[in-house]
């Protein structure tokens, strides 16, 4: 179907337009009515991707080796810009307007079913993680509050996730359009570009202070695969993408292009910086949580801190539509009505809220998540889709690039989880780093100077 290609630079103007119409039309036959301009749908893209995963991402390079870590995260950009891409168009092609259709019609039912899971299960671990990092960063800017000693109720991270959950979160959940969160997501976007501004000031000011470490430096390390992982988490935006193409008012694969290369491009930079700095700062004590590597006084990084537990605010909307749209397509067909709509959503976010008050070490759950929910769905699924629905020659360049990310999304998953099991992240939480304490140089010989040991 040469008519629902992606665009492509060499193609005349009015081919393209002629795609761009005939795209609009399978567009129309879904009977949805967009209302985003392309602003809009790209910073719900680049809000949803730039989430929790975003504070990993100096551990991921830690991980990996400095140089082959950079290599990797511009990798996984890539395969992401390639397959969101790829995923609308093989939607196009079997006329699915949602992942779950596209893989219902590609591998049928048990396709369907294996989706579905991944989409529910990703967005929703992501959820919970959401409130925990709420929990745990909001609680560190409130004891910075003169007379919030700690005894008081803004101290305990319990009430913080509550009171979030029930003021913020639920409330902008509850948006049945997923476009009303564009300018909750520019808010967004904002407040990461303001944590990355102090990341880099930190990393000027502070890096010095830090002890140096061995193999800080080298190429590569064992757990590049596991780091792989770490990045995907922080790259998603796949079980959301069809949610964001379809609110386009021109929906058209032009258009969605256009979208994704910004966004992605965006994201990456934003990424790069903020991970190259997080790991020149602390090099072998970059933590999981980025944040946890500042000392308790660092009022700067408090701000940081408080900017980023907005930010994660903001983006658990985006996660909630879609573990709702995917319950609702299993349960009701794709149709909620207006009371349904609002019990889905409720159930969603408290029982999320629950598991976040009774668990808040999702470390290594975070990076189970990474290979086993994100990886299939940003290398296996698209490739696969498209690899069935293609119908282009073998050594057409689109199948030959689908199969090599789809045997990469295979490896990176079956190993990316071997090494997870036996090598996990540590669970720490509140915990001060030895070189917050200068004047006590015994706190260093409890703390491994090694880069490639947790520390």
């Amino acid at each position: 179907m040469e008519e629902l290609s992606p665009p492509h630079p060499l193609r005349s103007p009015a081919h393209q337009e002629d795609t761009d119409e005939r795209t609009i039309l399978v567009y129309k036959q879904r009977n949805k009515q967009g209302t985003s301009n392309l602003s809009t749908a790209a910073f719900n893209i680049i809000n949803s991707m730039l989430g929790s995963g975003i504070i990993g991402l100096p551990y991921s390079l830690r991980e990996a080796g400095f140089p082959l870590g950079i290599l990797l995260l511009l990798g996984v950009a890539y395969i992401t810009d390639y397959s969101v891409i790829l995923l609308i168009k093989g939607g196009n092609l079997s006329g699915a307007n949602s992942y779950q259709s596209l893989v219902n019609k590609t591998y049928g039912f048990v396709g369907y079913l294996f989706l579905s899971a991944l989409q529910f299960l990703y967005p929703f671990i992501a959820m919970i993680s959401y409130n925990i990092i709420t929990g745990d960063t909001l609680t560190k800017v409130f004891q910075r509050i003169p007379g919030v000693d700690q005894d008081h109720l803004l101290i305990n991270r319990h009430v913080v996730i509550v009171f979030v959950t029930f003021i913020f979160t639920l409330p902008l959940s509850l948006y049945r359009n997923i476009s009303k969160l564009g300018k909750v997501s520019l808010l967004s976007l904002l407040l990461t570009v303001i944590i990355l501004v102090v990341g880099i000031i930190r990393t000027i000011t502070f890096s010095s202070q830090i002890p140096q470490t061995e193999n800080a430096w080298v190429f590569a390390k064992p757990n590049a695969i596991q780091a792989v992982g770490v990045m995907s988490f922080a790259f998603i935006c796949h079980h959301n993408s069809f949610l964001i193409y379809d609110s386009l008012k021109e929906p058209t694969l032009s258009n969605w292009a256009h979208v994704t290369h910004v966004s992605v491009s965006f994201a990456v930079f934003v990424s790069l910086v903020f991970a190259t700095c997080g790991y020149v700062t602390f090099r072998g004590y970059t933590e999981g949580d980025i944040f946890e590597n500042y000392c308790s006084d660092d009022d700067l990084a408090t701000f940081g801190r408080f900017c980023y537990g907005i930010t994660v605010i903001l983006t658990f909307p985006i996660e909630c539509f879609v573990t709702r749209e995917v319950l609702a397509n299993v349960f009701f067909s794709g149709k909620l009505t207006t009371v349904w709509h609002a019990i889905l959503t409720v159930i969603v976010v408290v029982i999320a809220m629950s598991i976040s008050l009774v668990y808040d070490c999702l470390g290594i759950v975070l990076e189970l998540n990474g290979v086993l929910s994100a990886t299939p769905l940003i290398f296996i699924l698209p490739a696969a889709c498209y690899l069935r629905l293609s119908e282009e020659q073998r050594t057409h360049p689109d199948n030959l690039l689908s199969s090599l990310i789809l045997a990469i999304g295979v490896l990176v998953m079956v190993v990316g989880f071997v090494m997870t099991v036996l090598r996990p992240q540590e669970c720490v939480h509140g915990k001060e780093m030895p070189y917050c304490f200068p004047g006590n140089s015994s706190l260093y010989n409890n703390t491994p100077l090694y880069n490639n040991t947790p520390p």
